[in-house]
């Protein structure tokens, strides 16, 4: 099986829906999903992951289904130092709780008395659902595997909820995903099981946040989810 988690285009967030941009990066990818041409297709309930969801799978005709696990990860964290979502931490103020990088990671001390893992865990819940409807049940850190096959799932969502999905899939820590990785508007994250002996899968992932097909139409990346390369740079640093 193969997984496609796609972020939706360039957003206006006041709105929740895509800008000009976000749309014209819609429609390039247009063409590459439909060369992927996914038997399942599934999106966030936002607007903006929605409209990426339609315009980038107009010519295949396929149903959508809303799946409300997808929306943007939803995951708060304290006050003060360590206010606001969970996955836009300052690296010096994270990065010294050695215990954010392993499996256990809603159990330190930055995550406690917040909604962070219930958040993952309604997250977690969807996508073993998911999985297990196409034939593959989480067991521990592998998938038992019900119903081989070779389908392809998209997944139109967001980059929070994405690293999110990564890191269950691969049984880490969402921390390095959400600050030491970016997947760009429209990116796609392409996800394969691997069934080396019989019944007994793994995920891996084959490319990370993909934009290949604005660079082969010379449309430029987006800004979205990076921050300023320098500090005196004229770009987004909180």
């Amino acid at each position: 099986m193969q997984l496609l988690i796609i972020r939706h285009g360039d957003p206006d967030y006041i709105k929740d829906s895509l800008t000009k941009k976000g749309k014209r990066e819609a429609l390039l990818l247009c063409k590459r999903i439909e060369k992927l041409n996914p038997d399942f297709i599934y999106s966030s309930p936002l607007g903006r992951a929605k409209k990426t969801a339609k315009l980038a799978t107009k010519t295949l005709g396929r149903e959508i289904t809303v799946l409300p696990w997808l929306r943007e990860f939803e995951g708060r964290v304290g006050s003060g130092l360590f206010k606001d979502i969970c996955w836009d931490r300052l690296p010096q103020d994270w990065t010294c709780f050695d215990g954010l990088y392993t499996d256990e990671w809603y159990n330190c001390a930055m995550m406690k008395g917040t909604n962070v893992r219930e958040e993952y865990q309604k997250v977690v819940r969807g996508l073993d659902e998911l999985l297990s409807k196409h034939g593959y049940q989480h067991s521990g850190r592998i998938f038992k595997v019900t119903e081989p096959n070779h389908d392809t799932i998209a997944l139109f969502c967001h980059f929070g909820v994405e690293c999110v999905i990564l890191s269950h899939l691969l049984s880490v820590s969402p921390m390095p995903f959400w600050h030491n990785f970016a997947a760009l508007t429209t990116s796609v994250t392409t996800v394969v099981t691997e069934e080396r002996r019989k019944g007994i899968a793994a995920f891996r992932i084959l490319s990370f946040g993909d934009i290949s097909h604005l660079y082969a139409n010379n449309e430029e990346p987006s800004f979205a989810c990076r921050f300023c390369e320098c500090f005196d740079d004229d770009t987004r640093h909180d």
